[in-house]
């Protein structure tokens, strides 16, 4: 995890956004796979893709607010 989220700061606030659409367009995926009652790959799946959501969103506003760069 620390491995990721350091990785993630290097990227630039547009890549960020980009990686944000794509993970928000796979969690959507995943739900709609879950409520249709299909068989999903990796149940797991999903609580990853909302970490990771929100960890982008936390550095995005960390540097929205100066905390970090």
């Amino acid at each position: 995890m620390v491995k990721e989220v350091a990785e993630l700061r290097k990227l630039s606030d547009e890549e960020l956004r980009e990686k944000l659409d794509e993970l928000w367009a796979e969690l959507r995926q995943i739900k709609t796979e879950i409520h249709m009652g299909g068989a999903v790959a990796k149940p797991s799946r999903a609580r990853q893709v909302r970490k990771t959501i929100a960890r982008i969103l936390t550095i995005l506003r960390e540097r929205e607010l100066g905390i970090r760069a």
